[in-house]
């Protein structure tokens, strides 16, 4: 029986003409280990999460997908999260506790199932993947192996018949990955658990796979053996056969008419069957050059580093001399010290103890401006901490912003930049919806147009195919050779063999080995080269493929190169030049406004400024800063706070309201008022707990209405929680500066991005939660009212095109609402609370009284309109166009 039948399937992304996933028809059997490769942003982690559709991108589909002969899109969430499980890239995104043994007890917990039959369960994976000795650990105190391991053994305990992992070992060592991949191997054989993976490092997981599937560009271009595959890649000549394990590589590159090994074990019988018929001229293996660099220009002495008083040291005694135009690899295991290490020569951390000199000079006494204007270049690990910009083009720019070079001379440096690291078709997606291979590239275009004397990489080879890494190659050592100094860790045993002048070992917080390639990874068991491994019975100086082609008289075969455009300019790319934004001219209407807003304003100003000297003068101030504000934003119109997608805009023939809005505005301005009507005169005028019982009921019957007809996706849900937690978090952290508060302008926000009900409700919970600080008392209905009407005519108003995505307006619009509107109700409310029988005069003195603090509040939410609008509504319709979160 089939796990997945996909048929026809094609998918693409918001804002992209270009589909991710073109047409792809796929079969998959019950029991297979599928391996899934190709280039980075070849398609494949967007096909593995169309396999599980709570975690499938936003997006145009079409096209079938069927699980075990149901179609996918039917299951329900539980079903899905049983059924199918997955591993993702990154160990941290996955876990969610903070106990190793709740973490394989939390799925279970979510299921539903009784406790005797998750201590079954827990008991029994935990044994099977031997994690006892280690159950009752914090997940802080993990390896990256162990969490990788964990989270593993949290979807398994689930016992899905499906497992997906993308790129699981990316961030783990050799030794550690090897071992993951083993127990997902493990996992496939014994229990037959379907297994679908993607993974760069091919030369583990060849071995296991009944079947490799190959993308290229969305499309399927070679789907059999292992075996089979690597002929047909041989046979198209493809970029991706560098990638291959090393004995099928070796196997294309020498002529002969055995079997094709895949195995290392398999790689070593065939050689020595080769080597019998034909002795190897290990003359034509390449020696190691002499090592000819003279002036150090990193220099470690006696460094030590802890990150917390009492906590263990991290490094310990570091010592080491690393020459100018040296290419320096470090390798080790994972929580060794060698990030830590980075981060020291870079000045992020500062040790302990001992001393770092760069260039001669103690690294304390360096400028940050000197140090990262030409100096040093830092790749991190995650690339995403190098990104602050909307689009890759605009964050390229932003890296030489302020920089001494004509305009000329950056575009040419970007432009180079962008070829180097194939960007083009990049250029105008946000750099957070790349794939992690293209995230890699993006990051490194960006460190390179500083032009650095010292380079400095952490694992740049992550998340990269087999084509981009020996481009990554080739354009370090054109930097190399034109002088500059490369420091890499990485778990790439294979890319720091081939390309590095030096390699050393890190072990327990120091360097415990380090020589030239050849001699460093020679004889080694484990860490150590593939081809070593297979050769060392024959040619123990082998270390690479091309060492055992050569030795054999074969031919390294050559990949086709990359074509560039000769002419490609910067402007002559799409996306590469930000949009001049257009001015808006005021129309004459608003000309109009603004001049009798301006006559309005002279008026005012000479007849009744300071002619009152009691509350009168506050409505004076008020009417001053109302009228100046509406002559503003008439003559100046403003920019569009808004995404560059106008499927976030309410289009024209969707402004009409819903009959569910319409429902959810009678509910708000009639349910809510009769219900104070009704228990201030027909219930003696004291059942205030009973008043706020139902008015907090009735608050949160619009939002329901929302969902009526349709099931909330998790991630909207979330969204909407954010929303109400700065809020929250805004009202609490300037609790002493009273009626100064951001509440008014996150639920504007709120309601203009995702319409009036959103508005409602997180106004409404805003006002109940923030009182579990500040108290409850009969006062919070009236509050959480007061918020989520501003919030629900923020949206509505937005919707009907007669409130504009502008600062102007939206300042406009929640200055007069908060003093008007807010405060017009808590005063009303002031009265009922505290007046046996209200009259026209307490509501009278309650406004008036209360014109100071609402000017202040009108006031606030001005203020922080202004500054927090542009980037939180940037953000928020960026979300909705990522995950589909339209206003339906």
């Amino acid at each position: 029986m089939e796990s997945f039948q996909i048929n026809h399937v094609t998918f693409t992304y918001p804002n992209q003409s270009k589909p991710a996933l073109s047409d792809l028809c796929l079969t998959i059997q019950k029991g297979e280990f599928i391996t899934l490769c190709g280039k980075s942003g070849c398609g494949k982690t967007t096909l593995l999460r169309q396999l599980k559709p709570v975690l499938a991108p936003h997006g145009t589909k079409s096209g079938q997908i069927l699980f075990e002969g149901t179609p996918l899109d039917e299951l329900n969430d539980g079903t899905q999260s049983e059924k199918i499980g997955f591993v993702m890239q990154s160990p941290d995104n996955q876990i969610v506790t903070d106990k190793v043994w709740h973490e394989l007890a939390f799925g279970l917990e979510s299921m539903g199932l009784k406790t005797p039959e998750i201590r079954t369960r827990v008991s029994e994976m935990a044994s099977f993947f031997g994690i006892q000795t280690w159950f009752h650990k914090k997940v802080t105190e993990l390896s990256g192996g162990q969490k990788q391991l964990l989270n593993l053994a949290s979807i398994m305990v689930m016992q899905p018949s499906v497992l997906i992992l993308d790129e699981p070992t990316s961030q783990l060592d050799p030794i550690a990955a090897a071992d993951f991949l083993e127990t997902v191997h493990k996992i496939n054989r014994e229990l037959g658990t379907t297994v679908i993976l993607t993974e760069h490092r091919l030369e583990d997981v060849f071995p296991m796979s009944d079947r490799v599937i190959v993308l290229e560009e969305g499309r399927m271009i070679a789907d059999s053996t292992p075996g089979g595959v690597g002929a047909k890649l041989k046979q198209m000549n493809h970029e991706l056969f560098v990638a291959l394990p090393t004995p099928m590589r070796v196997y294309a590159g020498v002529d002969n008419a055995y079997d094709c090994p895949v195995t290392v074990r398999e790689g070593r019988k065939w050689l020595e069957t080769i080597a019998a018929e034909k002795e190897p001229d290990l003359s034509a293996i390449p020696k190691d050059p002499a090592f000819s660099y003279t002036k150090p220009i990193i220099e470690l002495h006696e460094v030590w580093f802890r990150y917390e008083k009492d906590a263990p040291d991290v490094v310990k005694g570091l010592s080491a001399d690393i020459y100018e135009g040296e290419f320096f690899a470090i390798v080790g295991g994972n929580g060794t010290g060698k990030t830590t290490t980075l981060s020291i020569i870079s000045g992020i951390l500062n040790p302990c103890r001992g001393e770092v000199k760069l260039d001669g000079r103690k690294l304390s006494s360096i400028s940050d401006a000197e140090k990262f204007g030409g100096l040093l270049g830092v790749l991190p690990q995650s690339p995403q901490a190098l990104f602050v910009k909307k689009t890759v083009a605009l964050d390229l720019q932003e890296m030489l912003k302020g920089k001494k070079m004509t305009a000329a001379e950056k575009e040419e440096r970007i432009a180079q930049a962008v070829r180097l690291c194939e960007l083009e078709p990049l250029l105008t997606m946000h750099p957070y919806d790349l794939s992690g291979g293209e995230q890699q590239r993006a990051a490194l275009a960006k460190v390179l147009l500083l032009r650095p004397r010292i380079l400095l990489l952490d694992e740049p080879t992550k998340g990269l195919d087999g084509h981009f890494k020996e481009k990554l190659a080739g354009i370090l050592k054109n930097l190399q050779a034109a002088g500059t100094t490369i420091v890499l860790v990485s778990h790439d045993i294979e890319f720091c063999a081939k390309y590095a002048d030096r390699c050393a070992m890190f072990f327990d917080g120091g360097i415990t080995s380090c020589d030239t390639p050849r001699r460093f990874f020679g004889g080694k068991s484990f860490y150590t080269t593939a081809a070593n491994r297979m050769a060392r019975t024959t040619m123990p100086d082998a270390v690479l493929a091309e060492d055992m082609i050569l030795a054999l008289g074969g031919r390294v075969l050559e990949q086709k190169k990359q074509k560039h455009e000769s002419g490609y300019t910067v402007q002559n790319n799409r996306g590469l030049k930000e949009k001049t934004k257009e001015t808006k001219k005021p129309t004459p209407k608003r000309t109009a406004l603004g001049g009798g807003m301006i006559g309005l304003f002279v008026i005012t100003a000479l007849l009744f400024h300071e002619k009152f000297a009691d509350w009168r003068q506050y409505l004076v101030q008020f009417a001053l800063v109302l009228e100046a504000g509406l002559a503003l934003s008439a003559f100046f119109p403003g920019q569009e706070l808004a995404a560059a997608d106008r499927s976030v805009q309410p289009q024209s023939e969707k402004r009409n309201l819903s009959k569910r809005t319409w429902a959810a505005l009678a509910m708000v301005l009639l349910a809510v008022p009769l219900t104070i009507f009704i228990g201030c005169f027909y219930l003696a005028d004291r059942k205030y707990y009973f008043i706020s019982l139902m008015i907090i009921l009735e608050t949160f019957l619009p939002f329901g209405m929302v969902f009526e007809g349709r099931k909330p996706q998790a991630r909207e849900l979330v969204i909407v929680s954010v929303l109400c937690a700065l809020a929250v978090a805004g009202r609490a952290a300037f609790f002493m500066l009273p009626q100064f508060k951001p509440v008014v302008a996150v639920v504007i926000i709120a309601g203009v991005c995702f319409g009036g009900e959103t508005g409602f409700l997180v106004g409404a919970v805003t006002g109940f939660v923030s009182n579990f600080f500040f108290g409850q008392s009969p006062l919070t209905p009236w509050q959480m009212f007061s918020f989520g009407i501003i919030g629900f005519f923020a949206g509505v108003l937005f919707r009907k095109g007669l409130l504009r995505k502008t600062k102007s307006a939206l300042c406009i619009f929640g200055g007069l609402t908060t003093f008007f509107l807010y405060g017009g109700i808590m005063n009303t409310a002031s009265v009922f609370m505290w007046q046996a029988k209200p009259n026209a005069a307490a509501f009278m003195t309650a406004y008036l009284m209360g014109i100071p603090f609402d000017l202040i509040h009108a006031f606030a939410t001005v203020f922080f309109l202004y500054f927090i609008s542009g980037a939180m509504i940037e953000k928020l319709d960026r979300i909705k166009v990522k995950y589909g979160l339209l206003e339906r």
